[in-house]
């Protein structure tokens, strides 16, 4: 898994992995030695007892927003990080992964069950790094006049079904991870919720629709929209998703495409995404609607793969949430608070790392993930 991070950028150049295209955004390179460093500062500093650090100066280059853990070099300006170079990142994963497996197979069986816990969640965050990495590289080369082709990933599936409704008949409902596989700690603990009866929409909002909220003047429409969406829109310009250009064609990790009408929209903010579920006359799902009729018996299609969903609920703990002791409590609790929840998962999303639980979050004006949505409507 860890190999992974390095082959799905390995087609970048060392000039594409160092630079930081906005403030939201990281290098590249910032992201492969962000993992490493977790790894070293959650599983080997406290656990392993044979480990030497790397470099004490890392830490304070690497730590993202851990408090607890020391002073942090200003996101905004990672960017500026061009030392140390790429190939001593390289040299950095490489010790801390041999390091790493040196402690899981050669440890007491009492301290690799206390770090256990801490290598399966530095796994999954490894994982989440994996799909920033490729938005971030998105946004950059898309600022690049060349609109350079990054990688080469899949097309997204056209609809699977014409345009039409899953019903539930709502009633009391279970929403959360339980069980002993792995989940994030904002996906619990799992508790009831009563939902109204409702419809989820059985596919995701195309680009050719999308197409029509333009072409009708959605963007000029303020009855449509929320009014920090409208502000937004009227400060940033917003006349479309990001990455479409005005010759029919979009920005992809592939460089210039023409844009298809039948692939789900992606690269839109929340206020867009409710805006468009307006315009139509529904609503966005909340993420309890979106669970219960993925987990249901009839799930819609375009669930997971494409892009995740804007739903209409805010980021907030689940009743009873706690955040852990120590420095893995900041990992998800501190943020829940002025951002969006997303379901499912995207193109960009690593093969096993989605499940009907997950919750992503984001600020609602965020557009350079692969957010797109999918529409809802009360019975």
């Amino acid at each position: 898994m860890r190999d992974a991070s390095v082959r799905l950028v390995a087609s970048l150049s060392a000039e594409d992995q160092c630079v930081q295209s906005m403030p939201d955004a990281s290098p590249t390179k910032w992201h492969l030695a962000h993992t490493s460093w977790f790894f070293e500062a959650v599983v080997l500093q406290p656990h392993a007892r044979a480990w030497r650090c790397f470099d004490a100066r890392f830490a304070r280059l690497f730590n993202s927003y851990y408090e607890s853990l020391g002073p942090r070099h200003p996101r905004p300006q990672r960017g500026m990080l061009t030392r140390p170079a790429l190939a001593e990142i390289h040299a950095y994963r490489k010790a801390v992964d041999a390091a790493v497996a040196d402690f899981i197979h050669e440890s007491p069986a009492q301290d690799f069950a206390r770090a256990a816990p801490l290598v399966e969640l530095g796994l999954h965050h490894e994982q989440q790094h994996q799909e920033l990495m490729l938005t971030d590289i998105l946004h950059l080369l898309s600022l690049n006049p060349l609109r350079p082709a990054a990688l080469d990933v899949p097309a997204l599936r056209r609809p699977a079904a014409d345009a039409g409704w899953i019903e539930h008949p709502g009633g009391e409902v279970g929403i959360g991870h339980a069980g002993a596989a792995f989940a994030f700690d904002n996906e619990t603990p799992r508790h009831a919720v009563r939902l109204q009866p409702f419809a989820l929409a059985n596919r995701l909002v195309t680009n050719g629709e999308y197409q029509r909220f333009i072409d009708d003047g959605g963007y000029t429409q303020p009855g449509l929209w929320l009014s920090d969406g409208l502000a937004a829109v009227q400060t940033a310009g917003w006349r479309a998703p990001l990455y479409w250009l005005d010759d029919g064609t979009e920005f992809t990790l592939n460089g210039v495409v023409p844009r298809d009408a039948d692939a789900p929209v992606r690269h839109l903010s929340f206020y867009e995404a409710a805006a468009y579920a307006e315009w139509t006359g529904a609503r966005l799902p909340t993420e309890f609607e979106w669970e219960a009729a993925v987990s249901g018996p009839t799930p819609p299609a375009q669930a997971f793969g494409d892009v995740w969903q804007w739903t209409r609920s805010s980021y907030d703990p689940y009743p009873r949430f706690r955040p852990a002791a120590g420095a893995i409590g900041e990992y998800n609790g501190k943020f829940m608070v002025g951002q969006i929840v997303l379901r499912g998962s995207s193109l960009a999303t690593p093969e096993g790392h989605a499940r009907a639980t997950y919750r992503n979050f984001f600020p609602p004006a965020a557009r350079w993930q692969f957010s797109g949505l999918r529409l809802a409507q009360d019975l």
